[in-house]
């Protein structure tokens, strides 16, 4: 059991690097597929790398042979010139019709709340539609909802964090009563590595163990990190042209007009039990001194495929 295969991707990123670092712990081998195979390694020769080979379906099918479980992390944040929802939804198909043909036991994939095929936003729909295809494919399978994640490389929390730092105040969209949940990176690893162990077909909404509306989040962060600013109500549409307007000096896209639709909505709260135990409010306390120092550029991230995450 302990030699095990063990295929994760995107391992040199975020959320894969952690799900990959508990399975090394527990003495799995471990391979990425990754879009960066050339990405700073953190695991030296521990961790293989292979390209996905979507548009080769016989090298994606060999990448996946022998493996017992695959954790599947891939997906884009939102659409750009050279990627879109819709080409990661058909990019996640072929990886389940690979996995299924290499004879993968357990797809462990990595969804978001409350996601539906009528919806309006991509994202959601998206993920709705890979959702259904992982339950009819004959796969044994856990899909794992998580809302906002927060750790070390997260963008959301730290560039909250950033702006607080570097802004003398700071807008909502609108009265910013919306709710979230965000779960611990590693909490999200360790349940991700424990349902690969299982064969039962589940769907968990992977939510932390606080519920915060976005401006008390806004809030508590400052409190954290000793920048207490004045948080403003502002209209979605103007919020929207102030953070493009930030995003073309950051050389990033800071949030879309999606993104926003999908928080005003209430999509990233459950009524659900949590799934993880660490509390963003103790992390953010133990990690307040570097938390938002540095801007977290997911542009550059697609950008530099050889940086860590880390040092982007």
């Amino acid at each position: 059991m302990g030699s095990e295969l063990h295929v994760v991707t995107g391992a040199f990123g975020y959320s894969g690097r952690y799900i990959a670092q508990r399975l090394l712990a527990g003495g799995r081998t471990v391979r990425t597929l990754t879009n960066s195979p050339h990405r700073a390694n953190p695991f030296g020769s521990a961790v293989e790398a292979h390209p996905f080979n979507f548009d080769e379906p016989a090298k994606l099918t060999a990448s996946l042979e022998g493996a017992a479980v695959l954790y599947n992390t891939y997906w884009v944040r939102f659409n750009a010139a050279d990627f879109r929802h819709s080409i990661a939804v058909d990019n996640t198909l072929k990886l389940f019709d690979a996995a299924r043909r290499a004879g993968v036991a357990r797809v462990v994939h990595v969804s978001i709340t409350n996601p539906s095929e009528d919806s309006p936003l991509e994202y959601f729909s998206g993920k709705a539609r890979l959702e259904k295809a992982l339950a009819l494919s004959g796969l044994s399978h856990a899909i794992l909802r998580p809302t906002v994640l927060f750790g070390k490389e997260d963008i959301l929390v730290n560039n909250i964090a950033w702006m607080l730092r570097h802004l003398p105040v700071f807008g909502v969209f609108g009265d910013g009563s919306y709710r979230l949940q965000p779960i611990y990176v590693d909490d999200l690893a360790k349940l991700a590595v424990e349902q690969g162990g299982l064969r039962t077909n589940v769907v968990i909404d992977a939510i932390g163990p606080e519920t915060f509306a976005y401006r008390e989040l806004v809030e508590t962060i400052g409190g954290l990190i000793g920048k207490r600013r004045r948080v403003v109500s502002v209209s979605p549409g103007l919020a929207y042209v102030v953070s493009r307007t930030l995003g073309i000096f950051l050389r990033d896209l800071t949030i879309t007009r999606e993104e926003i639709a999908g928080l005003m909505q209430g999509l990233l709260y459950t009524h659900s039990p949590p799934a993880g135990e660490t509390k963003l409010t103790d992390w953010a306390r133990e990690h307040a001194g570097e938390l938002g120092r540095r801007y977290a550029s997911e542009l550059a991230r697609r950008r530099n495929r050889t940086e860590s995450y880390e040092r982007l």
